[in-house]
């Protein structure tokens, strides 16, 4: 198969600007706010969108209100650390948070049933949307400086850069490369999160499967990509390609068709990688397909969380086929190290959004009895469990909200539908130190750390 590059033009530079804002002053009134969390996304200038950003806040003492060009020319605060932000969906738009003071620093209104991806650089947010993956600048980024990094933050921003797509689906950003799948056409395109920025998308590579499916593809740091197979009727199977050739053509190296409604991918610690069957999962390592089979003859793990920390996947597990919605009683701890795969029995419920992984490797599992549990992964023993919502109950319809979970590193960010609020969870102490208010029900939460080196830019 060859790989096509393709290059995108640029969108006008009168969509861009940038009010400069003085960080010093904002900075003593935000003295003393505990640690927030809340996301916003911003629709600016995109076809069918409005809104308008709100004044971006800073955090943090800053020694100086000094105003600085990042590499794509745009204009920032500079502030004394990096800032983090979140980005949250609701129906009709998006919005972005600033996690130091909890505040909103853009409401945009934005079309459809969106959802939100890091980028893989630790300042863009990809939004799945109609017609590809749109390009959100939070807002928040670092620059090199000697032997150290200075930090900025701007308004962010949602300019009319996409990367299209006529039914983007799953973006996964691992060893400096985000690939994009659609849908719609089976093609994957991957580009360098690094050369966001400016008025054009960075160069993509494109490869495409044999057919339109719902699929997934991670590339890894010597090139080789991991690809699904499958159709709009059937998945079953997934290809190891070799890296780009001269020609940009990419060899076959290993292939499986033993894995039934192939879904979801993770990696572990030493970049191992597992994708979700009906029966199990397939792991990939070494260039080689090793299944992993469930215990029952239909048990599906088709959502995975994995770390850079741990060997051990994070799973869902569910055991009826013909289940309309399983609400399952079950998760799964895959070590990606012996093979081993362990069912672990709880007593409350979960949904797709419910995984996520601690910056130690922890397991975290948000819980319909309104608690944040967290696992020892290797033992699968509960350390903690906190009290942050209501118990509820997983929608039927999948596009529905319902309590979801971002971690980054030692916080974990829970949206609460119910009361239209955002909880930071200190995930050391097992405590909520902050609950911040949204102007609207929340659905999917992601987040960017501000700086490029952050867990963000490794799957």
């Amino acid at each position: 198969m060859t790989i096509t590059e393709k290059t995108h033009p640029p969108i006008s530079s009168t969509r861009r600007s940038f009010a400069l804002r003085d960080s010093a002053s904002q900075a003593t009134a935000l003295t003393g706010l505990a640690l927030a969390a809340t996301l916003a996304l911003v629709s600016c200038g995109a076809p069918g969108t409005s809104g308008t950003p709100r004044s971006a806040g800073t955090a943090g003492t800053n020694t100086s209100a000094s105003h600085a060009a990042s590499a794509d020319n745009r204009v920032g605060t500079e502030v004394e650390s990096a800032q983090s932000r979140l980005v949250i969906t609701h129906d009709g738009g998006l919005t972005v948070l600033d996690t130091s003071t909890g505040k909103s620093v853009a409401e945009l209104a934005l079309k459809g049933f969106n959802r939100v991806n890091p980028a893989g650089d630790g300042r863009h947010v990809l939004v799945s949307t109609t017609g590809g993956f749109q390009v959100l600048d939070a807002g928040s980024w670092s620059e090199p400086h000697g032997e150290h990094h200075r930090y900025f933050t701007a308004d962010p921003s949602l300019a009319e850069l996409k990367f299209p797509a006529t039914t983007p689906g799953h973006a996964v950003n691992h060893g400096g490369v985000t690939a994009l799948f659609d849908d719609g056409t089976g093609a994957v395109n991957t580009f360098t999160p690094s050369e966001l920025g400016g008025d054009s998308l960075p160069p993509t590579q494109e490869y495409k499967t044999s057919a339109a499916h719902h699929g997934v593809a991670v590339q890894l740091t010597n090139g080789q990509m991991l690809v699904t197979e499958g159709t709009s009727e059937s998945r079953n199977g997934a290809k190891l390609l070799d890296a780009p050739d001269a020609k940009g053509a990419r060899a076959v190296l290993a292939e499986s068709s033993d894995c039934p409604g192939v879904h979801g991918e993770a990696t572990a610690k030493g970049e191992t990688l597992v994708l979700g069957c009906e029966d199990g999962l397939l792991l990939i390592k070494d260039a080689k397909f090793t299944k992993i089979a469930s215990p029952d003859t239909y048990g599906r793990i088709g959502n995975q969380a994995g770390s850079r920390a741990s060997t051990v996947v994070l799973g869902d597990y569910k055991k009826d086929k013909n289940a309309e919605l399983e609400r399952p009683k079950t998760f799964s701890l895959t070590d990606t190290a012996t093979g081993k795969l362990t069912l672990v029995p709880i007593d409350y419920s979960y949904s797709f959004r419910s995984l996520a992984r601690g910056g130690d490797g922890a397991a975290l599992m948000l819980g319909t009895d309104g608690k944040l549990h967290i696992y020892n992964p290797d033992t699968g023993k509960e350390s903690a469990a906190v009290d942050i919502v209501a118990p509820w109950e997983e929608p039927l319809d999948w596009q529905q909200p319902r309590p979801s979970i971002f971690a980054d590193g030692t916080v974990a960010y829970v949206s609460d539908p119910a009361k239209k609020l955002v909880h930071t969870v200190d995930l050391a102490s097992a405590k909520v130190t902050a609950s911040h208010p949204l102007d609207h029900v929340p659905n999917e939460i992601t987040g960017v750390s501000g700086q490029a080196d952050s867990a963000h830019a490794a799957h």
